[in-house]
């Protein structure tokens, strides 16, 4: 099936399940109101059919504001928790808007029925635990068949430095995604980057509109961030084919001009381009989630970190505990504690990175590593204050020496604490992967931290420790 009408059959599927599964949660909520004494007496109620205007203008409602809200609009790859949120939202506001019309529409006449209270949140718990569940199944099926190429779109990258790679990288490990890379356009002579994977180089950017054409593009990606934007413009206006979506890599200003905020220093307009999302009172709440998070990680996990230090002193010889001065907040160092994943002796030679496959990790090691379970000790930097459960990650001071002085803005990262998992972790930049992209994710976290992000971020993490195993 061509992509697009299948985007355009699965939009209407969302509207119809939507409509189905809120419907059925009104009628669930209708019997457990009238049939169980939960939390009160149940209540007479009349019959069912007299409910149906009823039910019409509550599940209209949160449908009508779904589409306001752009939940059938869809995204290429968004996240579960992210989706979760624009649902618990839309079905509030909607059953919000259900009640109002209720009042207004049928109130003092036939149609007018006792709503009580209770009626209308079982509406809304049964809305959004129903509406959740329809969409995942539909999106479960969606991404099903992308994996086996039913349904994919064409897509020609321009570019093949680091970005370039990037992009493929993501691609052909999320075949979910639904694309179809049909080959690469080199940019001002760039070779294919490492990663290619066999997509062929079908020529420069001169030949777009023509492979536009011949190769039935439905997508081009540009990803040439330190092009010249008058070069950028002319890379798009190459793009020229009706219906074709072109997306942009962008670079670190354009990370940057992205958290630019307006502000005057007595009538004078200024932009702020370096601004901090976390201070005042959102400083105090950002540490009593660490508080409480911290604490009660140490208390839950206390049986299995107790077992893994006895595992790794059966394992190796060697301490326990792996003790390393990292920089944190204002650039200070501190001592970040995880335990021990790799032999005694592995920094003799210096600090190093570690990579896949890496002879210095003990057998043990490959398994807590791949789990995360090193890691569990900088619970207690966190609970001293010394760590944040959601940051940029801390490196070791003859790291950022080294990366201050070759990436811009570098020193950005430590304008707040540093984290036991950050934003640019949970988007697979971990490891051996670029300095540079995972200081743009950093800063951007930096200018646009929220509870909520924070909150999404550790749930992104604990998904990951369960179902990515790519770690090493």
């Amino acid at each position: 099936m061509d992509a697009r009408r299948f985007r355009t059959l699965f939009s209407l599927s969302l509207a119809v399940v939507d409509t189905f599964m809120l419907s059925l949660a009104f009628a669930l909520a209708f019997r457990v109101r009238r049939d169980l004494p939960i939390p009160t007496e149940a209540i007479e109620m009349g019959s069912f059919r007299d409910y149906v205007p009823t039910l019409a203008l509550f599940a209209g409602s949160v449908v009508a504001v779904f589409f306001l809200f752009r939940l059938y609009h869809l995204v290429r790859a968004s996240s579960r928790v992210d989706q979760f949120y624009a649902t618990v939202s839309g079905v509030t506001v909607g059953t919000l808007l259900g009640v109002a019309l209720q009042y207004l529409v049928l109130k003092n006449g036939p149609y007018e029925v006792n709503l009580s209270r209770l009626l209308v949140g079982y509406y809304w718990v049964g809305g959004v635990m129903l509406v959740t569940l329809g969409r995942a199944v539909l999106e479960i099926t969606r991404d099903v068949l992308r994996s086996r190429g039913w349904v994919q779109d064409r897509v020609l990258l321009i570019g093949a430095g680091e970005s370039a790679e990037l992009v493929l990288q993501k691609i052909q490990g999320s075949p979910f995604l639904g694309y179809h890379v049909v080959g690469l356009v080199t940019h001002n002579g760039q070779t294919a980057p490492p990663a290619s994977g066999g997509v062929p180089i079908l020529g420069v950017a001169d030949d777009v509109p023509r492979l536009i054409e011949t190769q039935a593009v439905d997508e081009v990606i540009i990803a040439v961030p330190d092009a010249p934007d008058e070069e950028l413009v002319r890379l798009i206006d190459l793009c020229q084919r009706d219906r074709l979506s072109v997306k942009l890599i962008p670079n670190v200003y354009d990370i940057l001009a992205s958290g630019v905020t307006i502000d005057d220093l007595g009538g004078l307009p200024l932009l702020s381009v370096r601004d901090v999302a976390l201070r005042g009172w959102k400083l105090a709440i950002k540490r009593a989630m660490d508080i409480l998070g911290s604490a009660a990680a140490l208390v839950l996990f206390s049986p299995l970190m107790m077992l893994t230090a006895l595992l790794i002193k059966l394992d190796s010889k060697g301490p326990v505990f792996f003790v390393q001065e990292r920089m944190g907040l204002d650039a200070k160092p501190f001592p970040v504690l995880k335990f021990r994943s790799m032999r005694a002796d592995a920094e003799v030679g210096g600090p190093g990175w570690t990579v896949k496959g890496d002879p210095r990790i003990t057998r043990l090691g490959r398994f807590i590593r791949r789990t995360s379970l090193d890691e569990f000790p900088q619970f207690i930097n966190v609970l001293l204050g010394e760590m944040s459960l959601v940051g940029p990650r801390p490196e070791q001071p003859a790291f950022v020496e080294k990366f201050r002085r070759r990436i811009p803005r570098y020193m950005g990262r430590h304008r707040e604490k540093a984290g036991l998992t950050g934003w640019a972790q949970v988007n697979g930049l971990r490891g051996d992967t670029s300095i540079e992209e995972r200081t743009k994710y950093d800063l951007w976290y930096i200018e646009n931290w929220s509870v909520w992000l924070d909150i999404k971020i550790i749930i992104r993490t604990v998904a990951r420790v369960f179902f990515d195993r790519s770690a090493h």
